[in-house]
């Protein structure tokens, strides 16, 4: 405490309340290859709904590593998912040249990233991929909403398939775009079939009906005008800051409209993906509860299918009061601001990456930082036939880290017995780790977003039944068996082991996974990849370890920078002893001692500026092999006579 000069009341505080707190044993990390969401980067799923929505649906190209991610979150909800990207992966773009935005980060060009050039892009795919290909973006405002033109002819009969004649069109009408006549005091509505260019003669268009129009003029409509609750006008922002010229209101607000052109994204071409009503092209523009109505600004921060590229996209005006809005163009001559046309755009450009397990390795190291990412379970599913992405995350992840497990399956669902399993293990997952577990097949599920049947590794579904495990009951009891270890969402295995085929897999490390009659697909062992005789050749104790580790190391943290005396180290040893006897009477330990004193703590060690805390553990095992004993005796003998 510090001296007093003078009488004064000093009041201080101390803070003898720590505790060895708990530790997140569910959460998974996966890197793999989707053909939509951001890239490079681990994005939090908490089910496969989310999934869909930010990686999109599987496809030939991504179901193992689609499959193999929702499979994990069947039994689970904390997934950090990685999608791969390579230089030669682009997003598609509205006009210019594609380019490659992997994600927000690199969009921003925040550290560690170059923002791309995007010279000519009006719109950007927000995601690389080929997807984005089957886009299209549609904006109009208050003059582009609807405009007329003259009829050839009052008279003319228009039948299905004909063509209204329209001489001189002021501007073009796209596809999709509506015609309105009038016949016999009754509105016909009619689509175009193709684009009408300015000055066009002809206009194509849909007609179920024959009939006479009875005006020269046709009233031509946006294409969305029905999707959209009003002609765009004049937003609220720009009225409060009497935006004006001369008097007139500036008509700022636009619509947006992102649809799926081709029907790559829903199956439905034409569909509706975003409806962004209301924007403002004045960059200052806010809506009542503050957040920007700048049409640039709000694409960008709430559409999921689009970001704004670097030319200017609108015709706007700089003549409102108070309101900034974009460089000056030209407008109609009334003072209004105004686009000269509907601006519909369709994408191109998108080019999807080309899988390798070097790309996939290049996200994986990222998973060795365990102060940034919190994981346990790590499912790997590699592109080459030798499991070498496996390998690589085992020595330079979970052997660096020692606090995450390690899921891997054969590498092809095409073994179908156990000796090519087994060399499969041999060959090409050569690794000797209590920190890897390997499972023997793959398994047979459907693909409802495809309508077909799929093969996919098991890792992902073994990875799955730790985190029920720790659910159900805690981390250091054992994945297999038929209480904890079924297996979900499948139709068949491709090799289900007998006993012959399970003792050769289990003396080689793999946890035979076994269809029985009656009893459902089951995770039939629990061994890690280690042929060392210990403890830890299982995963329910290396799984007890590095909980046990993982938080006395984070209570640890704590000592750092105090005292190496009598009170530290009691301190020390009063946070510890109270949680492992909490997990031993959950069943996870047996017996255990903490040494924590001079012993271990010796003047040199204290020197040495060191603290060297001694923690002895007996693990409880699980049971692998049952032995029933059943004796028969005659009816006259006692129980006592035969040593019962």
């Amino acid at each position: 405490m510090p001296f007093q000069v003078s009488p004064n009341v000093l009041v201080q505080e101390r803070d003898v309340s720590l505790f060895v707190p708990q530790v997140a044993t569910t959460a998974g990390a996966f890197v793999g290859h989707f053909n939509w969401g951001p890239a490079e980067e681990f994005v939090t799923i908490d089910s496969e709904k989310t999934l869909y929505e930010i990686f999109g649906k599987p496809d030939t190209n991504t179901f193992k590593y689609w499959f193999t991610a929702a499979n994990f979150l069947s039994y689970g909800n904390n997934l950090q998912v990685n999608r791969i990207a390579d230089s030669a992966s682009r997003n598609s773009v509205a006009q210019g040249t594609s380019v490659l935005v992997k994600n927000d980060d690199n969009y921003d060009g925040v550290a560690g990233y170059t923002a791309p050039s995007m010279s000519g892009t009006e719109y950007v795919a927000r995601y690389p991929g080929i997807l984005g290909n089957n886009l299209k973006v549609s904006v109009c405002d208050y003059n582009s909403y609807q405009f007329s033109s003259n009829l050839s002819s009052t008279s003319t009969i228009f039948t299905t398939g004909a063509t209204i004649q329209a001489p001189g069109l002021t501007r073009p009408a796209p596809k999709g775009s509506w015609i309105e006549i009038t016949a016999s005091g009754v509105a016909y509505r009619f689509q175009l079939t193709a684009e009408a260019a300015s000055g066009a003669t002809t206009v194509a268009f849909v007609n179920n009906t024959g009939i006479t129009p009875s005006t020269s003029n046709a009233t031509m409509l946006w294409e969305f005008w029905q999707n959209v609750e009003s002609r765009p006008s004049t937003t609220r922002y720009a009225i409060e800051k009497a935006a004006t010229t001369s008097g007139t209101i500036i008509y700022d607000e636009i619509h947006v409209v992102v649809v799926d052109e081709d029907g790559g994204i829903t199956g439905v071409a034409g569909t509706i993906l975003e409806n962004h009503q209301g924007l403002s092209k004045g960059s200052d523009a806010r809506s009542t509860d503050g957040t920007s109505l700048f049409y640039k600004t709000y694409i960008n921060q709430n559409s999921a299918w689009l970001r704004y590229g670097s030319k200017t996209a609108l015709t706007t005006s700089s003549s409102a009061q108070s309101v900034t809005w974009e460089s000056a163009v030209p407008t109609d001559g009334t003072g209004f601001n105004v686009m000269s046309q509907v601006q519909t755009r369709s994408f191109s450009g998108g080019e999807d990456v080309t899988p390798t397990d070097g790309l996939l390795q290049t996200q994986y190291v990222k998973l060795a930082n365990g102060e940034l990412f919190d994981v346990s379970l790590i499912p790997v599913v590699g592109v080459s036939a030798d499991n070498n992405t496996a390998r690589f995350v085992v020595d330079n992840v979970a052997e660096v880290r020692r606090d995450c497990l390690v899921f891997v399956s054969p590498t092809s669902a095409s073994l179908l017995t156990a000796t090519a399993i087994v060399n499969d293990r041999i060959t090409n997952f050569n690794k000797d780790s209590t920190f890897a577990v390997m499972d023997s097949g793959w398994k047979y599920q459907y693909d409802r977003y495809n309508d077909v049947y799929r093969y996919v590794p098991m890792c992902g579904d073994t990875a799955g039944i730790c985190v029920r495990t720790d659910e159900t009951t805690e981390p250091w009891y054992s994945p297999g068996g038929y209480t904890r270890g079924q297996v979900k969402n499948l139709v068949k295995l491709n090799f289900s082991p007998n006993k012959t085929d399970r003792d050769n897999l289990y003396r080689n490390q793999i946890n035979p996974v076994v269809t029985q009659p009656g009893l459902g697909t089951v995770l039939f062992g629990d061994k890690t990849c280690t042929q060392k005789p210990s403890a830890f050749d299982r995963i329910n104790v290396r799984r007890l370890f590095i909980v046990l580790e993982k938080a006395i190391a984070t209570a640890a943290k704590f000592q750092l920078f105090e005292f190496n005396d009598g009170f530290t180290r009691a301190q020390f040893v009063s946070l510890v002893e109270p949680f492992l006897r909490d997990v031993q009477g959950r069943r996870g330990i047996t017996d255990f001692r903490v040494v924590c004193d001079e012993t271990n703590n010796t003047g040199e060690v204290i020197d040495r500026n060191e603290f060297i805390a001694d923690i002895y553990i007996k693990p409880n095992k699980s049971i692998n092999f049952i032995t029933l004993n059943f004796i028969a005796t005659r009816s006259g003998v006692s129980f006592e006579e035969v040593g019962a």
